[in-house]
């Protein structure tokens, strides 16, 4: 008999956390039988594949086996292409998407199987985030997947519409954008898209470096595919941050003018532009300061992370429109 449902995690390098998730897999109230695994490798590493061969040995001594298969993916591609071999290979009519990261909670897979015998197309469910105790500026900013239309960290589709749609787009090589990808084309494809709030995946944010905004700032160039792939579905939905955009490419072109006019001898031009720089990169460090009690480390991070990100978040919006060939500014 085919199970109901596929479950497909994509994972790199994390078999510690990836335990953790297939453990709470292993404690779904659905029966066993009605479900299978399928863990996607891109780090095609040994350490992951053992990691899975326990769980599943381990769960079959416990309370019966669950189906659980490993893929190893021959070059990292990133988490749309690992989806998209898992889905491809999953026997499930209906298939759940999650993060290793993540922790379904026991009714995730009854309470969606609910939903689809309603009718349903393509669900998503509910993310609970959880902060670490002292969170940086990009921690808190991740609690915005609570408000996530669509998320690839919990979602079920009917294998047959991912067929229908082609899957994810695997040029968003990266962990960004492409679950938003795929609920514009089920929206284009006239597919309905529900919520299932009973179905519950746990999302415990860990603590990141603080140079984590720094790096993201290359999600930026996605933003410019998105936008090129579905510009009014862009418009309507994703958060366009126009004021803040517009200080950072302020203090670029401040700074720029400033030094211009030093190097030129305007002195007025540079008194002004590097005013306007000072003016938007004290607003800007500011607003990078923790709300943890202050430090000389946590200053010094947030002067770094002030003053460098206008520069970077310009560089890729330009990266990305340029490489896309779409205006996105």
């Amino acid at each position: 008999m085919l199970p109901e449902f596929s479950v497909v995690i994509p994972t790199y390098q994390q078999p510690a956390l990836l335990l953790k998730c297939l453990d709470a897999l292993g404690r779904q109230r659905l029966s066993r039988d009605q479900f299978e695994i399928i863990v996607v490798d891109e780090g095609n590493s040994p350490e992951t594949e053992t990691a899975v061969q326990l769980f599943a040995k381990q769960v079959a001594r416990d309370g019966g086996p669950i189906e659980v298969r490993y893929l190893g993916q021959p070059e990292r591609r990133g988490p749309a292409a690992a989806r998209n071999r898992g889905w491809r290979a999953a026997r499930g009519r209906i298939i759940a998407f999650t993060d290793d990261d993540c922790l379904p909670e026991s009714e995730w897979l009854s309470s969606a199987l609910l939903c689809f015998q309603r009718g349903a197309q393509v669900m998503s469910g509910q993310l609970r985030v959880y902060l670490p105790n002292q969170p940086t500026p990009l921690d808190r900013t991740a609690t915005i997947l609570k408000r996530a239309e669509f998320m690839s960290s919990n979602c079920f589709c009917r294998k047959s519409t991912l067929e229908r749609v082609n899957g994810f787009e695997e040029a968003f090589d990266i962990d960004w954008r492409e679950d938003s990808d795929l609920q514009f084309k089920f929206i284009q494809a006239g597919i309905p898209i529900g919520k299932c709030t009973e179905a519950v995946v746990v999302h415990h944010i860990r603590p990141c470096p603080w140079y984590g905004l720094l790096r993201d700032e290359r999600n930026n160039s996605y933003d410019a595919l998105l936008y090129k792939r579905h510009p009014n579905l862009f418009r309507e939905r994703i958060p366009s941050f126009r004021r803040q955009v517009l200080q950072y490419y302020a203090s670029v072109i401040s700074i720029s003018s400033g030094l211009a006019g030093l190097v030129t001898g305007h002195f007025v031009i540079a008194l002004l532009g590097l005013g306007i720089w000072a003016l938007l990169s004290t607003y800007l460090i500011i607003r990078h300061l923790p709300k943890s009690p202050l430090n000389s480390t946590t200053v010094k991070h947030a002067v770094l992370t002030a003053l460098a990100t206008p520069f970077l978040s310009v560089y890729w919006r330009l990266h990305g429109a340029f490489k896309y060939k779409v205006l996105y500014l």
